[in-house]
């Protein structure tokens, strides 16, 4: 029988990856926690547990009609986005999949009429830096699949996805590790002043002390291991734009049970600005 072995909130925010030297002129001399908590979080907690596999919510692939889940044996490539290739450009990745287990995630929606995945190896399936940018990181040996944000799923569409997808891990043998890539409230100051909301003070450079406050809700909950009263707040949480209408967190809370989890949170790296975005990574202990 598999298992879910750890999980994690991660941010995926461009910043990670920039050049220390870029990352300090940006954030007024000072490195970003962010950088370096990505690096404590493999170390202190994903590299101890050695997974079989990696299952990265990624909340830059959106779908339309149905979720999607990657079932290549291995994506080979050379990334460039084309969001910010000014800082994301030309990253090599080679990052071996696990087939079954994607088929297996897939199977589960088989006979059902009320959500839809598809397992897709096409080669020429683009890849987003919601994955490429945790490789340099969290990659080790294990095997990697991403699973896609569907844009018309609901909170309950997420949570049966995530929960499928933990049936269908238990169907295994596999340790698996699920990582919701994505951030929290997820506006941006206008382009005119968005070059002067660069550094991570959430304080300064959040777009608004209200989705300011609501992250800090959300992250405190986490820490407490209270997700019901997060799956409460959801709706509420809206009006402040969580990334991907936070279906990666949704997806991965599914996974873990939902409304019954209480795996309490630890944050690696402080709560920071990006933009006007919020970003944290918080992982969860399973044991």
């Amino acid at each position: 029988m598999g298992y879910i072995v750890g999980a994690a909130l991660v941010s995926h925010v461009p910043t990670i990856v920039l050049p220390e030297a870029v990352r300090r002129r940006l954030n007024d001399g000072s490195d970003i926690s962010l950088h370096g908590g990505l690096h404590r979080l493999a170390e202190e907690k994903l590299r101890p547990l050695q997974a079989d596999t990696v299952i990265v919510v990624d909340s830059h692939w959106f779908t339309t009609v149905e979720h999607v889940v990657t079932s290549h044996d291995c994506r080979i490539g050379t990334f460039t986005s084309g969001e910010l290739p000014r800082g994301m450009r030309q990253v090599p990745y080679d990052i071996p999949g696990d087939p079954e287990l994607a088929i297996s995630i897939a199977a589960q929606a088989q006979d059902r009429d009320d959500t839809w995945i598809t397992a897709c190896d096409d080669p020429h399936l683009p890849i987003q830096y919601a994955t490429v940018n945790l490789l340099p990181f969290l990659q080790g040996e294990e095997a990697w699949l991403s699973v896609s944000v569907c844009q018309t799923a609901t909170v309950e569409d997420f949570l049966l996805f995530g929960e499928l997808i933990g049936q269908a891990i238990a169907e295994t043998d596999r340790r698996v590790v699920v990582l919701a890539s994505g951030g929290l409230s997820h506006r941006f100051w206008p382009l005119r002043e968005l070059r002067h909301h660069e550094a991570s003070d959430p304080s300064k450079h959040l777009v608004s002390d209200d989705a300011r406050r609501a992250d800090e809700q959300v992250l405190a909950w986490m820490r407490s291991g209270d997700h019901s009263a997060i799956l409460d707040f959801v709706s509420e949480y809206q009006r402040h734009a969580p990334e991907g209408s936070f279906g990666h967190f949704l997806t991965m809370i599914g996974a873990l049970g939902g409304a019954a989890c209480v795996a309490r949170g630890t944050q690696f790296g402080a709560y920071e600005a990006a933009a006007g975005t919020g970003q944290a990574h918080v992982w969860f202990d399973l044991s």
